[in-house]
């Protein structure tokens, strides 16, 4: 492993015990065969954490109100993202998926490479949310961001990077609530996704997503740290992933 993160993680368990970071260097050494094969793509999977891709998101406290802040005011996020998107088009980007590039597949973030961008005044409700009950559990790694899928649209299956952080869905705008037409399969189960409500799934499992309608669809796509880290650990992992990205 690369020095400074040897010296970091030294210095954190001098401070926080030798076992303090056990599952993270477990998740560094471990080999893949060690893994559900729905997560064979996967690059970083941290032992003790989600088994299986789709979450309750009701099972985790801490999450709790964030997603009852969310869904309470869904009404008014899709008000405003949708005046935005018909008023001021040119705010929303290409989405540039590691594996994915479609022109078909927009964005208009909150949070992007970790950093909340300097203009979302279009959507004061949602960074309203971002700045209260969401601020310590976006992952300072990833995004926070509208996803807009047009008509037509299928993502193809599909892990993301790790498992450490998970992925929180507000469904804000869907053209039709049958899976069949607009819907993503985790893990290989399918689902849809219900105006005004939350979904949540570990994203190092198999996915995909699909809008097979003729209207686009709209959901607030979150990348939270998985509630069950320690604090210690989400720092051991910010750095980790930081010097890794430095030497790729």
């Amino acid at each position: 492993m690369l020095p400074e993160i040897d010296d970091k993680f030294a210095e954190l368990k001098q401070k926080y015990g030798a076992d303090s970071l056990n599952r993270v260097e477990a998740m560094m050494y471990a080999k893949p065969s060690e893994r559900d094969p729905l997560q064979e793509d996967a690059k970083w999977v941290m032992p003790g954490l989600s088994d299986g891709g789709w979450l309750d998101k009701n099972q985790f406290e801490g999450l709790k109100p964030v997603v009852a802040a969310l869904e309470s005011n869904s009404a008014k996020i899709k008000h405003e993202v949708l005046d935005m998107m018909n008023n001021q088009p040119d705010k929303m980007q290409q989405y540039d998926h590691y594996i994915v590039s479609n022109n078909e597949w927009q964005a208009y973030y909150l949070v992007k490479d970790g950093e909340p961008t300097a203009d979302t005044g279009e959507v004061p409700t949602t960074r309203g949310i971002l700045n209260n009950e969401l601020k310590d559990w976006i992952c300072p790694l990833l995004e926070m961001h509208f996803s807009v899928l047009a008509p037509g649209v299928t993502i193809p299956p599909h892990c993301d990077l790790w498992n450490f952080s998970i992925n929180l869905h507000l469904a804000i705008d869907i053209p039709n609530e049958k899976p069949s037409d607009c819907g993503i399969k985790v893990a290989g189960e399918t689902r849809g996704w219900t105006e005004g409500e939350c979904l949540l799934f570990d994203y190092s499992y198999q996915h995909e997503a699909w809008n097979k309608s003729d209207k686009t669809r709209v959901c607030l796509l979150m990348d939270v740290w998985h509630p069950d880290l320690t604090l210690v650990e989400r720092e051991a992992l910010t750095f980790f992933i930081t010097e890794i990205r430095k030497y790729m």
